[in-house]
């Protein structure tokens, strides 16, 4: 079993910038492909960006190519993301999930998942 806990969610103007922190205990995640994914009241569950376990490949949803970076240290068990140039229609619930297995963009892969981190983006 992995335990993961999202922090650094918060409430930042649109254009502003937030680093997400996705901390991993109980289990290594040096072998699990991460990702991180986001959903808004009434919506789906949306895919954000995966990276795999040596980060030799790393994938992003094309609403936030180019804004959004999502990075890993497996010494510290530890996924991040960040975000810049944060629009008011990305506000949701950003949660990370583990993949022990192949690699995967779909929430139907990961094995883990964490409580998630509120985002608003005002405008």
């Amino acid at each position: 079993q992995v335990q993961l806990v999202e922090s650094g969610g918060g409430l930042v103007q649109a254009g502003g910038s937030l680093r997400l922190s996705c901390a991993a205990s109980g289990r290594t995640i040096s072998t699990a492909t991460m990702g991180w994914f986001r959903q808004a009241p009434g919506n789906e569950r949306d895919f954000v960006a995966a990276i795999s376990p040596s980060a030799g490949m790393i994938n992003y949803a094309d609403s936030v190519k180019g804004r959004f970076t999502i990075s890993r240290d497996n010494a510290k068990n530890t996924v991040y993301l960040q975000m810049n140039s944060l629009k008011p229609e990305e506000t949701a619930v950003y949660r990370c999930a583990a993949a022990f297995g192949l690699y995967t963009r779909s929430p139907t892969g990961f094995n883990f998942w964490g409580p998630g981190t509120q985002v608003t983006v005002s405008s």
